[in-house]
């Protein structure tokens, strides 16, 4: 082995050795960073699914500005642009967040809990959610938040339908939680 290659490596042995000598330590810091940036936002000793009911159920005037929060299947992603913590979803539940809407919407396929808003703020509906094999897995009364949506816990590995009425109005979309890239924001539900 040459002098030169014997020097690469033993940078090579030196780089891997201080790696994981950091690795130790880094852990435990990334876990203060994220209880601290938690904190700032009035969400640290909260589980991911009270951070996205606390954040989805929040009055719009009163949400966090520069909090972005986006609900994915598998993680919900914080983020204000210095930092980002991604918290596991729960192993059994997808959250999907639901704005039936009569004339406007927008598009949407992950959840934004801090930005995203429907037309029918605080409204009473019917919603239920039939499984492909017949299965009712929901049927509720609920109301809107303020942000025009209904947040709803459903069944990880699922297919169906998902069925809103409101004063004689009705209107059905599929629904799939069966994937990491599916959807958590529905937003072309429309009631006719």
């Amino acid at each position: 082995m040459t002098a030169r290659r014997r020097g690469v490596l033993v940078l090579l042995v030196a780089c891997l050795l201080a790696i994981a000598a950091c690795s130790g330590g880094g852990d435990e810091k990334a876990d203060g960073a994220e209880e601290a940036f938690l904190a700032r936002y009035d969400l640290d000793g909260l589980s991911t699914r009270e951070i996205i009911d606390r954040l989805d159920a929040m009055p719009v005037q009163d949400r966090p500005e520069g909090l972005a929060a986006s609900v994915r299947p598998d993680v919900l992603v914080l983020g204000d642009g210095r930092r980002e913590v991604e918290l596991p979803m729960p192993r059994d539940e997808v959250y999907v967040s639901v704005a039936p809407y009569r004339r406007d919407t927008h598009e949407c396929h992950f959840h934004s809990l801090t930005t995203c808003v429907g037309e029918l703020a605080n409204t009473p509906l019917r919603v239920e959610l039939t499984a492909t094999d017949g299965e009712v897995v929901l049927s509720e009364t609920r109301s809107t938040f303020d942000n025009g949506f209904v947040g709803l816990w459903v069944p990880r590995g699922i297919r169906g339908t998902l069925t809103v009425e409101h004063e004689g109005s009705r209107g059905t979309v599929p629904v799939s939680t069966q994937g990491d890239q599916d959807a958590t924001c529905v937003t072309t539900l429309r009631l006719t």
